[in-house]
């Protein structure tokens, strides 16, 4: 059809290897048909059953992502435009059920969309039958993929056992699911809407550690739940109940998708990336120094005297330090004489005092010197016991010229 339509296209073909003779007889066909049409083709072999048993997902989903990605990547190597697949209103129907017995929201029952970024489907208002109808009329040979008759992927199962019960009940079933398919993204369009009218309102922070949401703008809407499950269901988030149950936990409950974390800080949820727990050391070794940090940039250098700095820098005695000095995180059991007060404190007491989130415990970064004392909760509070008095003579100003300012 592009081809009678004068379209400048070209096919890609996937090889995936499960079907031996019948899978290399179809690249064969396409390569067949490129040649008939005058058309360039690129075709792929794929060890489909390695990679899913490496990524531990089923044949179909590993089938999907290799063809998907490799389709993606084509597009961008040949600077092409649009990638077309032939998928048609069966295909459609079979994914809303697939879908409904799995269990869903809204999203999952409007179909597979028309487009969705370079991919485009548009064979989707047109039947399996007319398209096979249309194939006869104008003599276009095919080919059938034999593991479409068997019944043990839900897909044809559906396909050959429930699809033909429900048609024979009501002939003009694709019409019918067709019509009731724009209800739906009538209705999503609102849902949307609805959404993020409500996020406009919620969200107070978003920087490179976290999005902070307002509680008291979930509570106010008729259900909370459905709200919650529209803003966060693409984090991956499925416990519904514990998350409307989060709205009124403690501070600093937790709950953990696969990728993101929602935590409970007083009057809000602060969503944050699964961070990988490693120990990140920076070294400082020399005094006049510039170093750059997760948090920024960190100049170190020599002065006579006290000047006035801006709030993300200290000044030290020189003679105080051990270098070389360290950037790291909090460790269970850290204190601190912060300048100002009397006395030492451990640093999880002046978290807690100083109400700082959990994100913002983790990622407050600690200079310490070669005994591991801490010299500066970096951008917080200095330690008093490094700091300048009557008796310095030589001074070191510590200043941080921050990427982002982390929120309490």
């Amino acid at each position: 059809m592009c081809h009678k339509l004068h379209l400048n296209v070209t096919l890609a073909h996937c090889n995936f290897s499960l079907r031996g003779v019948e899978s290399d007889g179809d690249e064969t066909f396409v390569k067949a048909l490129a040649e008939t049409l005058d058309i360039a083709v690129y075709t792929k072999r794929f060890n489909t059953a390695a990679y899913a048993k490496a990524h531990k997902c089923s044949i179909q989903m590993a089938a999907r992502e290799l063809r998907y990605n490799w389709f993606s990547t084509l597009a961008e190597q040949k600077g092409f435009d649009f990638i077309l697949t032939a998928h048609h209103a069966d295909d459609n129907l079979e994914t809303f059920l697939i879908n409904f017995t799995r269990g869903t929201g809204l999203e999952g029952l409007t179909g597979i969309p028309e487009t969705n970024g370079k991919f485009v489907r548009p064979l989707l208002p047109f039947s399996s039958h007319a398209i096979a109808n249309y194939a006869k009329s104008h003599s276009i040979t095919w080919r059938d993929d034999s593991s479409n008759a068997s019944v043990k992927y839900l897909r044809n199962k559906l396909r050959h056992e429930v699809v033909p019960i429900l048609k024979a009940i009501n002939p003009s079933l694709l019409q019918s699911f067709q019509s009731t398919l724009g209800n739906l993204k009538d209705t999503a369009d609102i849902v949307t809407e609805s959404t993020n009218a409500v996020l406009k309102r919620a969200i107070t922070t978003i920087d490179d550690t976290h999005i902070a949401f307002k509680i008291s703008e979930f509570k106010k809407v008729n259900n909370p739940k459905a709200y919650l499950f529209e803003v966060f269901k693409d984090y991956g988030f499925t416990e519904w109940n514990d998350m409307v149950a989060l709205l009124d936990a403690e501070t600093g409950k937790q709950l953990f998708s696969n990728t993101h974390r929602l935590i409970k800080n007083r009057a809000e949820l602060l969503l944050t990336h699964i961070q990988k727990s490693e120990d990140e050391v920076i070294k400082i070794a020399h005094r006049e120094s510039i170093t750059q940090t997760p948090m920024g940039t960190l100049h170190i250098k020599t002065g006579d005297e006290v000047t006035e700095t801006p709030a993300q820098s200290i000044h030290v005695d020189a003679d105080k330090l051990q270098f070389p000095l360290y950037l790291r995180k909090k460790k269970t059991g850290d204190v601190f004489y912060p300048k100002g007060m009397q006395g030492k404190k451990k640093l999880s007491k002046y978290f807690k005092d100083e109400k700082f989130s959990l994100i913002a415990k983790e990622n407050t970064w600690l200079l310490c010197d070669k005994k591991n004392s801490i010299i500066w909760v970096v951008g917080r509070r200095a330690d008093a016991r490094f700091t300048v008095d009557k008796n310095t003579t030589k001074i070191l100003t510590i200043a941080l010229q921050a990427n982002t300012v982390y929120d309490q």
